[in-house]
């Protein structure tokens, strides 16, 4: 517990992982989260956990976030199914970092349109 949040959180080497929820959140289910998100920036950072790695491919892990979590609700914690879901909408490794960027972020967008519509 930290002023009312329930804390859970993850070391490893120079990187700091945190999951945060509400004092009447379950411990068990932020846990889960974390371990998720921690497993599927490791297949996609290919093991290499580190410092260097996480800024060279920040976008990866942004995008686990977003396939995590939308609006404050858990949407997926299966660390297989959450990198399968980030190499899919990844391009061509080839293209530069700004159109990659600016795919994903179309495709992302298309998809909450296309969630809001069929609701």
């Amino acid at each position: 517990m930290f002023e009312n949040y329930i804390v859970v959180y993850k070391f490893v080497q120079d990187l700091h992982f945190f999951v945060t929820g509400g004092d009447n959140e379950n411990e068990l289910i932020l846990a889960t989260v974390l371990q998720g998100f921690f497993d599927a920036v490791g297949q996609l950072l290919r093991g290499s956990v580190d410092k260097r790695e996480a800024l060279e491919n920040l976008d990866l892990i942004l995008l686990c976030l977003d396939e995590i979590v939308d609006g404050g609700i858990i949407l997926e914690t299966d660390a297989n199914v959450i990198a399968g879901k980030v190499a899919s909408n990844s391009i061509d490794a080839g293209a530069p970092l700004s159109e990659q960027t600016i795919s994903q972020a179309l495709a992302t967008a298309r998809e909450h349109l296309a969630r809001s519509l069929l609701k």
